[in-house]
């Protein structure tokens, strides 16, 4: 189901930059064909799948989808990621954490930026105690952050370091 609200994978990305960015994590970027069901995917219809370090998409599944499941691998521990199919699981901050990278990653995308990512993940249906995503990312994320820093995942200045949680 394609929803012209949410940016799509084959948007003006130049090809090669989403996987390019996925490789530096470890991850495989699996294109699926149009017609068939992307396996992996949790929530179904165009929504990115993730199986081991293979994140599975199609043309028409919304960036912002690619990236947070990128980021639930990213962001979950080691024990979890061995076994990892379909299910990211995690708490509620790991998810927290989840949707913070995700943003900092879509400003990496040449053709795409966190705002942009902000608004697909509010059209999507995201919830944020705040009312949005860049309500919470400016003025409630501060654990999410903290997280992602301990983890290594981030640095100081709010970069990514290209590691992935390691505990």
């Amino acid at each position: 189901m394609t929803r012209p609200d949410l940016l799509p994978c084959q948007s003006d990305l130049a090809e090669g930059v989403l996987a390019s960015l996925l490789a530096r994590y470890g991850l495989y970027l699996c294109q699926v064909t149009c017609s068939g069901p992307i396996p992996g995917s949790f929530w179904g219809d165009d929504e990115a799948g993730l199986i081991g370090a293979r994140v599975h998409v199609r043309s028409d599944t919304p960036l912002h989808s690619i990236l947070h499941e990128s980021c639930h691998y990213i962001c979950m521990t080691s024990d979890r990621r061995e076994g990892l199919d379909t299910d990211a699981g995690g708490n509620y901050d790991e998810e927290n954490a989840v949707c913070y990278l995700q943003l900092l990653l879509a400003d990496q995308l040449t053709g795409y930026s966190a705002a942009r990512c902000m608004m697909d993940m509010d059209a999507w249906g995201y919830s944020f105690r705040l009312g949005s995503a860049r309500q919470w990312f400016e003025e409630d994320a501060d654990q999410a952050r903290d997280d992602l820093q301990g983890w290594g995942v981030i640095d100081v200045h709010q970069r990514p370091t290209g590691m992935i949680r390691d505990c």
